[in-house]
């Protein structure tokens, strides 16, 4: 059995356990050939490289929050870690655990002029991917309100809200956003504007 096939089957065996498992033919160097965004782990902020990041923000998380989340997992730390609280609790909830906060005011990732704390995360990492900054505009769109700035603005604004009316708790919303994410990210890319418009392929 070659490595790719041994990968299919692994990942086969974990979905019939219950868990979300795909394989990303070519592996990260078939990412990066294919243009694709990628974060060098000397620019991670936080705990070693070696532990799960862990991030504190709002809770109730919706538009902004959630797609930042997603930019963590995706492009950061796949175990990053996250917790969601008060607001008036954010900073002292992040001291306690070690923690970064995020989207709240006076802290280093968090909305800068009209830019929404997704955009933040995205210059603080030094990404310049053009699908990445399309995903940018409707986040930026819809979560402020303008939805003029994206077509896609008001249908990411109306599924948020549609998320947060049946996800049981913070965390099955950040699941429900992590795919919902995804997909516009894939769409991003497929449309043809991203580096790549055919980048390395999830494998099933």
């Amino acid at each position: 059995m070659n490595d790719l096939n041994r990968l299919l089957a692994s990942a086969a065996l974990l979905r019939a356990r219950g868990y979300s498992a795909s394989v990303l033919s070519g592996g990260i160097e078939a990412w990066r050939d294919a243009g694709a965004p990628v974060v060098a782990k000397a620019g991670w902020p936080g705990r070693e490289e070696t532990e799960p990041s862990r991030w504190v923000t709002r809770a109730a998380p919706r538009i902004d929050r959630i797609a930042c989340a997603w930019f963590i997992r995706r492009f950061v730390d796949r175990t990053a870690e996250f917790l969601f609280v008060e607001a008036d609790r954010v900073a002292a909830s992040a001291e306690e655990i070690g923690g970064i906060p995020f989207d709240i005011d006076g802290v280093e990732f968090s909305h800068r002029g009209d830019g929404c704390s997704f955009d933040t995360f995205l210059d603080r990492f030094g990404i310049d991917d053009a699908a990445l900054r399309k995903l940018a505009g409707m986040v930026r769109g819809a979560d402020t309100g303008r939805l003029d700035l994206a077509p896609q603005a008001a249908g990411l604004l109306a599924v948020s809200r549609g998320i947060s009316a049946i996800a049981a708790d913070d965390e099955e919303a950040l699941e429900c956003g992590l795919a919902l994410f995804d997909a516009l990210y894939a769409w991003c890319r497929s449309s043809g504007e991203g580096p790549g418009s055919s980048p390395a392929r999830r494998t099933a």
